[in-house]
């Protein structure tokens, strides 16, 4: 990998990490589907500015309506999903259970997408999501209903993610690939309409009891614009460049990212379980990412 595919993927982690703290301040306030329908509706206006100041050409060479069924897939679909779930699942279950997108990237590549499965990209993923549950020291929860549909609607949510990975690859870098900019807008237009109607419909159940002041919608703006918008242009340029089972493995270090920025910004304790945890993190970027060696060629085989 090079190492500016790295510091991509490091400045995603970061800024992805970051959500957290917004979603601190805004989801108590707004609501679940308040919050994730606005997130995708700044999202979509942010790119729409970006690509006008760029003067990027507006050019989806066809594919217009594959973007928008990306961003369901990719933003809309899983948005609502983790919705669901933070009603049911402590919020660390939901980060444990988002850490396993790299695995479901790894096994729907495998079973979809003739993707190699090695033993390395196996041993790493576990090792990493070994890693996330030692960082978020999460307590026992009895099993019960609740417990068992949220874990499915988190699993619901990776796997999203890990289709969404494979999907843009085949639909939408191969051959001539479209500009990072321009397929970010289009997922996140398709992702907030997505949403709309959930949104529509939560306004009319359970409307939030207050629509927040201005810390909530400046938290709004960074969650929307910075975390959002310009977090998926470097996503789906990782996608084209690196292919989506290594980009997945962001989500083993939004964590550590997380856990940093709560350090820094909310004086949140460090322990030991996040050194252990960072070990273990390391170590399964590096088995997930490290290339594979290459066969060696039967001639030279034949005379060494």
């Amino acid at each position: 990998m090079r190492p500016l595919d790295m510091f991509r993927l490091l400045a995603l982690a970061a800024i992805w990490g970051a959500s957290f703290l917004f979603l601190r301040i805004i989801a108590p306030v707004l609501g679940t589907f308040p919050t994730a329908f606005f997130r995708v509706l700044l999202a979509t206006a942010g790119l729409l500015v970006i690509l006008l100041l760029l003067r990027t050409r507006w050019d989806f060479r066809g594919k217009l309506g594959l973007c928008l069924v990306l961003g369901v897939i990719n933003s809309g679909l899983p948005f609502a999903l983790y919705s669901v779930a933070a009603q049911l699942v402590p919020a660390g279950y939901s980060a444990i259970f988002n850490a396993t997108t790299p695995m479901m990237g790894v096994l729907i590549g495998a079973l979809f997408f003739t993707e190699e499965l090695t033993l390395a990209k196996i041993i790493g993923v576990f090792s990493g999501l070994g890693g996330v549950a030692l960082l978020m020291r999460i307590g026992p929860v009895p099993f019960d209903t609740e417990l068992l549909l949220g874990a499915l609607a988190c699993l619901g949510a990776t796997a999203c993610y890990g289709f969404g990975g494979f999907l843009t690859r085949r639909w939408i870098n191969q051959g001539e690939g479209l500009d990072s900019e321009v397929v970010a807008f289009g997922s996140q237009l398709g992702a907030t309409l997505c949403l709309l109607p959930l949104f529509g419909l939560s306004l009319l159940n359970a409307p939030p009891v207050s629509w927040g002041d201005s810390t909530v919608w400046l938290s709004l703006l960074g969650l929307g614009l910075v975390c959002t918008a310009f977090a998926y242009i470097l996503y789906f340029r990782l996608l084209a460049d690196i292919g989506p089972v290594k980009t997945l493995t962001v989500t083993f270090l939004i964590p550590p990212f997380g856990v940093l920025w709560g350090v820094i910004f909310l004086d949140e304790p460090l322990s030991w379980a996040y050194v252990q945890g960072g070990a273990l993190i390391a170590l399964a970027l590096w088995l997930i990412l490290r290339q594979a060696p290459t066969a060696r060629p039967a001639a030279q085989l034949r005379r060494s």
